[in-house]
């Protein structure tokens, strides 16, 4: 078999690009601000969230991750304050993790450098290409990893 599959060469040219940016965002958000990449996206995504809070697995299906990968990257997270577990009063085994204060201010002043980063890395004349492979690659995050 061809090993120049379009579909395959498509795949590997996301996973080298995924490299790429996490290595970026991880040396911008390090260095200014003392965070990761993952640790950036699980305050975006909780930042975003209804009450600035979702449940553990909910949090894991939206950053491609199992549960106790999350549980993993929450841990320390939790321990400096930037995250908080909340436990619900009608069902002990739902747990939620939620943006602490200080995580909501580090990753409003983080936001900034991310975008930055991103201007840096996108052509911005290039808008309305950009906008469709989001909604392409929407789509395929939208398969679940299970």
């Amino acid at each position: 078999m061809n090993a120049s599959n379009p579909s395959l060469t498509f795949f590997i040219t996301l996973a080298r690009v995924n490299a790429v940016m996490a290595r970026r965002f991880d040396g911008h958000l390090g260095g200014h601000h003392g965070l990761g990449f993952n640790d950036f996206i699980i305050l975006y995504h909780l930042n975003e969230a209804t009450n600035g809070r979702l449940r553990r697995i909910d949090l894991a299906e939206k950053i491609g991750l199992t549960a106790s990968g999350v549980t993993r990257l929450l841990a320390p997270m939790e321990k400096i304050g930037l995250i908080q577990r909340e436990v619900t009063e009608h069902d002990a085994r739902v747990s939620f993790v939620a943006i602490a204060p200080g995580g909501k201010r580090l990753f409003n002043d983080a936001l900034v450098t991310a975008i930055e980063t991103v201007e840096d890395i996108l052509p911005q004349n290039r808008l309305k290409d950009i906008e469709k492979m989001n909604e392409f690659l929407a789509t395929l995050s939208s398969v679940s990893i299970y």
